[in-house]
């Protein structure tokens, strides 16, 4: 099974950038698949991006769009997150998500989760 620690959240001002990080640990030899997804109290987890060992990417949609960027290395043992231009409306908690085969769309499809962690934006 795989393993997902996130890093890198914290505190940043509107219009700032910041990058997370997923460090995928486990059978990272077989095809699969790493998300990240985001989080408000009170609503469902909305995916962000997601990108395949094949090389395979699902780009980041509207409200996201050209200002988050997923990527990863051959074997994604680490994926990133490189979010740009943010707005409070980004507070929420990131979480990584891994699942074997391709990507998916809905956070049910996402077998393995790392613990989450807060992206807050304010001034």
């Amino acid at each position: 099974q795989l393993q997902l620690v996130e890093s890198g959240g914290g505190l940043v001002r509107p219009g700032g950038s910041l990058r997370l990080s997923c460090a995928v640990s486990g059978p990272t030899l077989d095809y699969h698949a790493i998300a990240w997804f985001r989080q408000v109290p009170g609503a469902e987890r909305e995916r962000i991006a997601c990108i395949a060992n094949t090389g395979e990417i699902a780009d980041a949609i509207d409200p996201m769009k050209g200002r988050f960027t997923i990527s990863g290395d051959n074997t994604l043992n680490t994926v990133n997150l490189q979010m740009s231009d943010l707005k409070p409306e980004d507070t929420a908690v990131y979480y990584c998500a891994g699942k074997y085969g391709a990507c998916a769309f809905t956070s049910g499809r996402f077998k393995y989760w790392g613990q989450g962690t807060q992206v807050s934006v304010s001034s």
